[in-house]
């Protein structure tokens, strides 16, 4: 009994010491009060550190210090020396937020969940192959791997284009609704493999602004003689009203707005645009992204090399493409408010297209693609496929929305 006793009373002290010391400075911990200051704690973390070999990634760079959940990033533990090493060309700087974030993820997640036994080691823009030349890289097997945007799909195969970014097209739950469970996925595979390549959807961007414009545009015939940075389908859609699109890299957009070489920009959304200082060209920012409502970011790897992979590995890609998506469209939906009161602060002019506009620039698209159905039994093929899945969601898109 007396025993008893003493183990009750130690209990409780011990419980006391908890509560006093741990428990409760956690209880008086500030919380974040918006999805801003939640998205701005992310963004200011101090990044982890640690003395461990075990702790570091594959030629020494450090993992991401940051995560939605705050996840370990670390391995499990495993074996020796991984069984797969890959190069990845990046079409995207490591540094610009959403799209670079998004093909690092690639290279920390897959050596984590595979417990180091996959590699995939992400290299800055430039620095295996030029991104002219990124494709035709990968399917020669020069380099294993890349992970690319809609525009870098060559010319010769448009339909490709049609599972990365679609001009007044589909939303992130439709268009994936489409790829995965719509035929998509099936149809984009069988053109992957004519072409020796491997295709994973692996990213995912939330919609992006429609472009920022020196003058206001009001009616359709200020658009005719702009010159405009902009790619991919959309581009072809503005030619069509007169404008003059001009394929730049985002490094080259300021110089060409200096010099004059353009009179506009459209590159991608709010916090991305913010991020390469669009806001200080041009004042004018137009939305909706008619152009690219959601974009698709694929991973494309050397045939050869995926049919080596065991079906483990082929497995672990997949998961961590999987998850990669959804990690952009959470993270791309939760960073754009801040973006926008940043950018709006420091001058920026948020703008909606007149109706009148946006009516002949869906006009254009439909001319636009029958065009290219024509001309291309592979476009198609595909648009046909994803126009009868959008004619029989639309009645779940009527009754689904609020």
């Amino acid at each position: 009994m007396r025993n008893a006793l003493v183990g009750i009373v130690a209990g409780l002290v011990i419980g006391v010491v908890l509560g006093v010391s741990v428990i409760a400075p956690r209880l008086k911990a500030s919380l974040p009060q918006t999805a801003a200051e939640v998205v701005a704690g992310l963004a200011t973390a101090a990044p982890l550190t640690t003395g461990s070999s075990r702790q570091s990634t594959p030629h020494g760079q450090g993992l991401p210090s940051s995560d939605g959940a705050r996840e370990s990033l670390l391995p499990p533990e495993g074996g020796g020396a991984p069984s797969v090493r890959w190069r990845m060309g990046s079409a995207f700087a490591s540094t610009l937020p959403q799209l670079g974030s998004q093909a690092k993820r690639i290279e920390s997640e897959i050596w984590r969940v595979s417990a180091g036994d996959v590699e995939i080691a992400f290299h800055e823009p430039g620095a295996l192959v030029d991104a002219a030349h990124m494709f035709q890289a990968v399917k020669s097997g020069a380099i294993d791997a890349a992970f690319i945007a809609p525009d870098a799909w060559p010319d010769d195969r448009p339909a490709m284009q049609l599972f990365g970014a679609i001009p007044f097209g589909p939303r992130a739950e439709e268009y994936l609704a489409w790829l995965y469970f719509g035929g998509g996925e099936k149809l984009l595979a069988g053109i992957a493999e004519q072409i020796g390549l491997q295709v994973l959807v692996c990213g995912l961007v939330s919609p992006e602004g429609a472009g920022w414009y020196r003058q206001p545009v009001k009616t359709v015939e200020d658009l005719k003689g702009l010159k405009v940075r902009m790619t991919g389908l959309g581009a072809r859609v503005l030619d069509r009203l007169g404008a003059q699109t001009v394929a730049l890299a985002e490094g080259e957009i300021f110089h060409a707005f200096e010099t004059g070489t353009i009179d506009a920009a459209e590159y991608s959304m709010p916090a991305i645009d913010q991020k390469l200082g669009l806001h200080r060209m041009a004042r004018n920012y137009y939305f909706p992204g008619w152009h690219q409502p959601t974009t698709l970011l694929s991973l494309i790897v050397n045939r050869d090399r995926w049919q080596a992979l065991s079906p483990v590995q082929r497995s672990q890609l997949r998961a961590v493409c999987g998850d990669n998506v959804r990690h952009g469209l959470a993270e791309g939906e939760a960073m754009q408010y801040q973006a926008l009161l940043s950018l709006t602060k420091a001058g920026a002019k948020i703008r909606r297209w007149p109706q009148e506009i946006l009516d002949r620039l869906e006009t254009a698209w439909d001319e636009v693609a029958r065009t290219q159905a024509e001309a291309d039994k592979h476009f198609a093929q595909v648009w046909r496929s994803l126009s009868r899945f959008r004619r029989d969601y639309a009645v779940w898109r009527e009754l689904g929305a609020p």
